[in-house]
């Protein structure tokens, strides 16, 4: 299951938050989805050089509030604020005449953002570096910023190679199924004169949720082998083990050889 469910959507409502917030009646649904997408295609295409790791649209009566989170904020904003009006402008004009609101989040550490580091690993693919040279790179400097595991996969004409094959390169801990761990996931596609090769990465950073207690402080399990003596439980059934041998009556000694 791990393997096969986003990890995004897999954790909603218990470590991750819808990407898009607002409601809409039905009649208005369509139209809602189809400008949303087309909000995060043109701030893609228009933004792929500001390290834009994740985008949140929500919508009020007659606003809509775009929330950019980028590693680079200086180039979101331009010189005095002229690209946050051109993109208001034109998202304006795709929300039907909506007042915007561009908001921008800076990102601390990039290199602990699962959809920056597959962006930095396919624009190393773009470039013709080695595949390995560039995951093996990304694992070791995202291990060193303090990431507690750290996952890669690459697939497609890896190096030129007529048969597509994927390959993959893991550090550390990465429990996938485990919902109390906010696992980061981000994917991105490097466009080679060979075709395209898709990576993604699963990224463990350790900080649990406040609301989750470690294992190690839940309250300890008895022991089904104890037998039921001062602090012990008693096993299934109600009654105590009996230890073997015990109760069982002693052997004779055995008699000494008579000597003619």
């Amino acid at each position: 299951m791990g393997q096969k469910v986003n990890p995004i959507g897999f954790r909603l409502a218990v470590s991750k938050d819808w990407r898009s917030k607002w409601y809409a009646p039905k009649k208005e649904f369509a139209d809602s989805l189809h400008s949303d997408i087309a909000i995060r295609t043109y701030l893609k295409e228009k933004l792929m050089q500001a390290a834009l790791a994740k985008i949140v649209i929500e919508r009020a009566w007659n606003q809509v509030r775009v929330t950019l989170h980028t590693a680079r904020p200086g180039l979101v904003i331009g010189r005095k604020g002229q690209e946050i009006e051109v993109m208001s402008q034109k998202i304006s004009e795709m929300c039907g005449g909506r007042q915007v609101k561009i908001d921008i989040f800076e990102i601390k550490q990039p290199e602990l953002d699962a959809q920056l580091v597959a962006e930095a690993v396919t624009v190393q693919l773009e470039r013709r570096i080695s595949f390995r040279r560039a995951m093996k790179r990304a694992v070791q400097t995202a291990m060193d910023m303090g990431a507690e595991g750290i996952r890669i996969r690459v697939a497609g004409r890896l190096g030129g190679a007529d048969i597509a094959r994927a390959e993959w390169y893991r550090q550390g801990k990465v429990p996938l199924q485990t919902l109390r761990i906010p696992i980061d996931y981000g994917f991105a596609e490097a466009r080679t004169v060979y075709g395209i090769i898709g990576c993604k990465v699963w990224m463990n950073r350790g900080n649990a949720p406040e609301n989750t207690r470690p294992r190690d402080e839940r309250r300890p399990r008895r022991d089904r082998n104890d037998g039921g003596g001062p602090g012990g439980a008693a096993p299934r059934g109600g009654r105590a083990r009996r230890p073997m041998g015990e109760g069982a009556p002693a052997a004779a000694p055995a008699e000494a050889p008579a000597v003619a």
